[in-house]
């Protein structure tokens, strides 16, 4: 396969053998070895309560989608990654999120990730690193992708439409 790039979000909200949720991806990030963003703190989603410490890494890699995603498996097992409940606590969590080669979409993995566009976590830590990188599908960058997604929306207006008598 030539050679590939990729962007892979990072993220932990549990201590593991190389410290808190930051330690964590920072040792997650050396592994990768690619070009890291800023960690950065923000609010879980679904019902845990533990803070997150998110990431963002442009690698390079001659491994296939499905082979590099093989390799994220291996690395959130070596750092105690255990399979359970879809939100709960994690010492890793690594996913594809972009690859230069486009769309992929297999039982095993979809390729831009289902979720990004609406994922602040995700999304902030990239523009750090990528900002131009194109969603495939929707054809906007990702910082045009950030800014829609934090964008202030106008409240509603108490006039227009009459909904009484």
């Amino acid at each position: 396969m030539r050679r590939s790039t990729y962007l892979v979000a990072l993220g932990s909200n549990r201590a593991g053998r190389h410290g808190r949720p930051k330690d964590e991806v920072a040792a997650a990030l050396r592994l990768l070895a690619g070009r890291a963003s800023p960690i950065v703190a923000s609010a879980p989603l679904g019902p845990s309560t533990r803070t997150f410490a998110n990431a963002a890494a442009v690698i390079e890699s001659d491994e296939s989608p499905a082979e590099l995603l093989a390799r994220l498996k291996r690395i959130e097992r070596a750092f105690g990654r255990r399979t359970g409940r879809r939100w709960g606590a994690r010492v890793i969590d690594l996913d594809i999120i972009l690859w230069s080669g486009g769309r992929i979409a297999t039982p095993t993995l979809t390729v831009p990730h289902r979720a990004f566009r609406a994922r602040g976590f995700v999304l902030a830590p990239a523009l750090a690193i990528a900002p131009a990188w194109r969603d495939p599908v929707t054809g906007l960058s990702v910082r045009q992708l950030y800014t829609r997604l934090t964008a202030r929306r106008p409240a509603p207006s108490s006039r227009g439409r009459c909904w009484g008598p």
